[in-house]
């Protein structure tokens, strides 16, 4: 990590569309570490959604290194649900038919992780990861409205029929979308702290604010250095979200005495990172049991 350039001020990116924000962020960046990516875009972010795309994009390239630089996704919820079993989008023959739901940044998005099923029937389900290209044959995504939390980072619904695919190695499930939910809650924490700490700097929060902000970051980076399917990573993560909601108040009455604008970004945009709660008390429960400790 190259804290000097988090530290120093600098000016934030000008609010544009998905893809020239992220081209301008690639831009302040020299081939940049899936955390770096994550930290310098909420740096330099204008919004809390702008933090967190940084924040995605940079998961999605700890998840796949060789993914092409421009903005990507991961699709594998279908009908509410990310259960290996409800999802009935398949691959087979390098060819990908089905629907998702839910895409992060939807017109913007270049390239699109699919999960999908390449089980034969009535053996147990098995998924499968496989990666095209937004408007290629076959490939249709449909923006929906925008949402009340991050209105700027637009979502929507992909589908695909017949869409040639490249099928990434491994298996779908245990190699990637599982240890996605870590390294999504990893790199949003950072980008969103990072964020936090940028409003701070220029607004003159109290000292201590800034350095406990501080602190979190550099928690964060040393997470990102662990395997994301183990159940150390599990604990530390969840000691580092502890962290961050010890922060709240302080948060809270941070932004009350400063700008109005930041506040009301706050307001609107700081339940983004409780979306997952109820996932990471599952993943400490498990963490806790395989490590045979108690908290």
């Amino acid at each position: 990590m190259h804290w000097q350039q988090l530290l120093s001020p600098q000016a934030r990116l000008p609010v544009a569309g998905l893809e020239a924000w992220y081209a301008s962020l690639l831009e302040r960046s020299a081939n940049p570490t899936p955390l770096q990516l994550a930290v310098l875009g909420g740096r330099l972010a204008a919004t809390p959604g702008l933090a967190f795309l940084a924040g995605y994009q940079g998961a999605l390239r700890a998840l796949w290194p060789a993914a092409p630089w421009t903005l990507g996704a991961l699709c594998v919820t279908e009908n509410r649900s990310t259960r290996p079993a409800d999802i009935s989008t398949r691959i087979s023959a390098l060819t990908l038919t089905g629907r998702k739901d839910f895409v992060t940044a939807a017109e913007a998005a270049d390239w699109l992780l699919v999960a999908a099923r390449e089980d034969e029937p009535g053996q147990p389900v098995r998924l499968a990861l496989g990666v095209v290209r937004n408007g290629a044959p076959g490939v249709h995504v449909e923006t929906l409205p925008a949402l009340p939390l991050m209105p700027d980072i637009s979502h929507g619904r992909l589908h695909v029929h017949e869409a040639h695919c490249e099928r990434l190695p491994g298996d779908g499930w245990d190699d990637y979308v599982k240890p996605f939910r870590t390294l999504e809650d990893t790199h949003v924490l950072a980008a969103l702290t990072a964020w936090l700490f940028a409003v701070g700097q220029e607004s003159s929060w109290p000292q201590a604010l800034q350095l406990r902000l501080l602190g979190l970051l550099a928690g964060c980076a040393e997470v990102a250095r662990q395997c994301p399917s183990a159940a150390d990573s599990h604990l530390l993560l969840a000691g580092l979200f502890a962290q961050f909601d010890s922060l709240g108040g302080e948060l809270d009455a941070a932004f009350a005495a400063g700008d109005g604008h930041w506040a009301q970004l706050w307001q609107r945009d700081k339940g983004l990172l409780s979306i997952a709660n109820s996932a990471r008390r599952k993943r400490l429960e498990k963490a806790l049991a395989v490590l045979g400790t108690t908290l």
